[in-house]
């Protein structure tokens, strides 16, 4: 990444692994995401640029539970999950550090191995955005909220639509620390539907 990037050269100025801290930061003032007291789920939270902010916001009466296959230096008051969320065995260490609470706030930025086929990659990471809105949907507190990284393509209207169902309000955001000249995109959804809770299994 160049080291005229902005955000890059702002992200070492703060003390943040990663520039993607100013996406998150951008959309919870706007859409109010955050507050202190929360529990918050960020899945594919390496480097840990999220993770970082979310601490601050939550205080020391929140949690962050963060997960990814990659591993992630330790951050103070996150409990992180060496694992794969899209395996069983990642998915089963989330539950159990949740032992049956629901969030208050899913976060994903996760993004799959790039092909570079751009079909194959869309919908790759079109899967990723669906199995967080399945677990949204199982762990969040009804009238919690979602965030998901997604990319401009012939999945993107579908994902939309399934917000919309999902959340009493779903918007798209593209933060100003998101390229210009790339398709990364966020969905965004707030109160989630009493009728979209799923019990856990």
């Amino acid at each position: 990444m160049h080291v005229t990037d902005a955000f890059v050269r702002q992200a070492r100025k703060d003390g943040y692994r990663s520039r993607a801290v100013y996406k998150l930061a951008e959309i919870a003032e706007k859409d109010r995401l955050l507050k202190p007291g929360l529990v918050v789920v960020d899945l594919g939270a390496a480097p840990g640029g999220w993770s970082q902010w979310l601490v601050k916001q939550v205080g020391a009466g929140g949690r962050v539970i963060a997960i990814d296959c990659l591993p992630m230096e330790p951050i103070i008051q996150v409990e992180f999950i060496h694992g794969d969320f899209t395996r069983d065995e990642g998915l089963q260490s989330l539950q159990q550090l949740l032992n049956g609470a629901r969030a208050d706030l899913v976060l994903s930025d996760m993004a799959p191995n790039i092909s570079g086929v751009e079909s194959v990659d869309q919908a790759r990471s079109a899967h990723l955005a669906e199995l967080a809105i399945e677990f949204a949907k199982a762990h969040l507190k009804p009238g919690g909220a979602f965030l998901v990284k997604v990319f401009q393509g012939e999945h993107f209207e579908a994902l939309r639509r399934q917000m919309m169902a999902t959340f009493k309000t779903a918007g798209v955001r593209k933060p100003k620390a998101s390229r210009s000249e790339s398709k990364e995109t966020y969905l965004v959804g707030r109160g989630l539907r009493q009728e979209a809770l799923t019990k856990i299994s």
